[in-house]
């Protein structure tokens, strides 16, 4: 049942739970949290002030923020005063920094006082605003989020009534090129907690969320950020994940729905003392951002008693596209049924041509979830939108009851724990390093991660090259979990006659290896 009483925009959610639900705990972190009545008026200050500083509908306001109330006010705020919000990783490099500021033309870039340097470089002198965060760090010049919100503006807030605008630039790495920033609405995330969160998941005003995830991802975004306000539910923000720090907040018995990716119900389960059977209270944990095996999902329900429910998303979509719920039968491996509302196709990746069940193609939609497309790149979202359907460039199959299954990729894309890895950015951050003749990257398979990134690198013609150095570069222009796992040097690098990376001969290579040393 779809809800549609949650489709709404973000000011009447807001102004519905201050009136219904004011002393209500909304969001809260390690050192603060915030009721909704309280998030209602501070919200409303800052996008006024926003406007003051003459942000106007349509204009791009970045968040460089690690998870907390803040970045919940910032974001909130900027869509109240018609801006479209930017996240951006807290973790991110200057380089990516500079690229996101860039791309998107943000203004004003909300972020930390430890951060300012590192964004006025990413500018390179171009004018930005900063509004800052106080974390306790020595002081930077520019405004503060905490006396912006907690003083009248000038102006009521913009708040505008309509959803089906870009209202957020979420930057997913691409299978070549940079990093695209995708346009989302917010008629198109919450019409997901209204189709997905709600009525399959059971998310409601009287559940206490745990999230570990980071908010910078459409997932999280739209479930720990947009799922939560538009039911009314309460949510701790951690912020980043810390399996014995999660472990411990679990056993406080408070906490009702844990979503998550693979990875973390992979340490949650590895790390848990024997003596800990379940998690009271606990009555759901949800996974996407990458394959669940099978293998996994049974374990965990087995182990603390509660339901795993996996489900396949991507940023393009507003993020979900299939789920497993709760009541029914599941199959091993599978991501689920498609959400009610959706539609898919399974089709050959050459000949469009619908397939049938149990054929192997590539997984198509098509819904109100959409992307409008991806921001200054008409070429890129002509290619993957076509005739109103996405194109998802993963391979799929479904069964005779409509179950799908995700079984690999026409795009390069790696998954390293629930993160997107586009191997186009580590080569071209390799191929900056002084040796560097050629290169590439592939995903292999990794236990606990899913996957990682490798890099061959042939070295150029009468240059030496030293591995770790070359590593430590990547770790000055990538972010943590872009940083190859390890570093083969071959002769060549294997390519089509027109250029394009035979990445399967590389695979090859690494199985030989591992063969040799066996």
């Amino acid at each position: 049942m779809l809800r549609t009483d949650l489709i709404a925009s973000v000011p009447a959610l807001l102004r519905r739970h201050a009136q219904t639900r004011g002393d209500r705990i909304a969001y809260s972190d390690a050192g603060s949290s915030i009721t909704y009545g309280r998030l209602c008026a501070t919200t409303g200050n800052l996008a006024g002030h926003l406007q003051d500083l003459g942000v106007g509908p349509g204009d791009r306001v970045g968040l460089l923020l690690p998870n907390g109330v803040a970045w919940i006010q910032a974001c909130l705020a900027t869509l109240r005063a018609g801006a479209i919000s930017v996240p951006i990783s807290d973790d991110a490099t200057e380089p990516e920094v500079a690229y996101r500021l860039a791309d998107a033309g943000c203004g004003i870039v909300v972020t930390t006082d430890g951060r300012a340097g590192l964004v006025r470089r990413a500018a390179g002198g171009r004018a930005l605003r900063l509004i800052l965060v106080d974390r306790g760090e020595a002081r930077q010049d520019g405004l503060r989020l905490s006396d912006l919100a907690g003083t009248a503006p000038p102006r009521a807030p913009r708040d505008p009534d309509a959803i089906t605008d870009p209202s957020f630039i979420i930057y997913t790495s691409g299978t070549t090129g940079r990093a695209k920033g995708v346009l989302l609405s917010q008629h198109g995330m919450l019409w997901v907690a209204a189709a997905c969160w709600a009525p399959i998941a059971g998310l409601s005003g009287d559940d206490v969320v745990l999230s570990p995830l980071p908010l910078f991802h459409s997932y999280a975004l739209n479930l720990s950020v947009l799922g939560v306000l538009a039911v009314g539910a309460s949510e701790h923000l951690c912020e980043r994940f810390s399996t014995q720090e999660t472990l411990r907040l679990l056993a406080q018995e408070r906490f009702t729905l844990l979503p998550g990716v693979p990875t973390m119900f992979h340490y949650l389960a590895r790390a848990a003392p024997p003596a800990v059977a379940g998690f009271p209270g606990l009555r759901v944990c949800i996974s996407a951002g990458a394959i669940m095996p099978a293998t996994l999902n049974r374990a965990f329900e087995a182990r603390f008693g509660v339901p795993l429910l996996d489900g396949y998303g991507i940023t393009e979509t507003s993020t979900m596209v299939t789920m497993n719920w709760p009541t029914g039968g599941r199959v091993p491996g599978s991501c689920g049924l498609p959400v009610p509302g959706l539609a898919v196709r399974i089709v050959d990746p050459v000949e469009s041509r619908d397939l049938p069940a149990g054929q192997e193609g590539e997984l198509i939609v098509r819904g109100p979830n959409l992307m409008a497309g991806y921001h200054g790149k008409p070429a890129e979202t002509a290619a993957v939108l076509r005739d109103g359907w996405y194109h998802t460039g993963d391979l799929a199959r479904s069964d005779p009851n409509g179950f799908l299954t995700i079984t690999g990729r026409l795009k390069e894309l790696i998954i390293r724990g629930g993160q997107n890895i586009a191997p186009a950015e580590i080569e071209e951050a390799a191929g900056l390093f002084e040796g560097v003749g050629d290169c590439a990257v592939v995903g292999v398979p990794h236990a606990d991660l899913g996957e990682v990134p490798v890099l061959f690198v042939a070295i150029k013609e009468g240059s030496a090259l030293d591995p770790r150095a070359l590593l430590a570069h990547c770790r000055t222009r990538l972010s943590a979990y872009k940083v190859p796992d390890a570093v083969h040097v071959v002769d060549e690098i294997p390519r089509t006659g027109s250029g394009k990376i035979m990445r399967f001969r590389l695979r090859e290579h690494l199985g030989r290896l591992a063969a040799g040393s066996a």
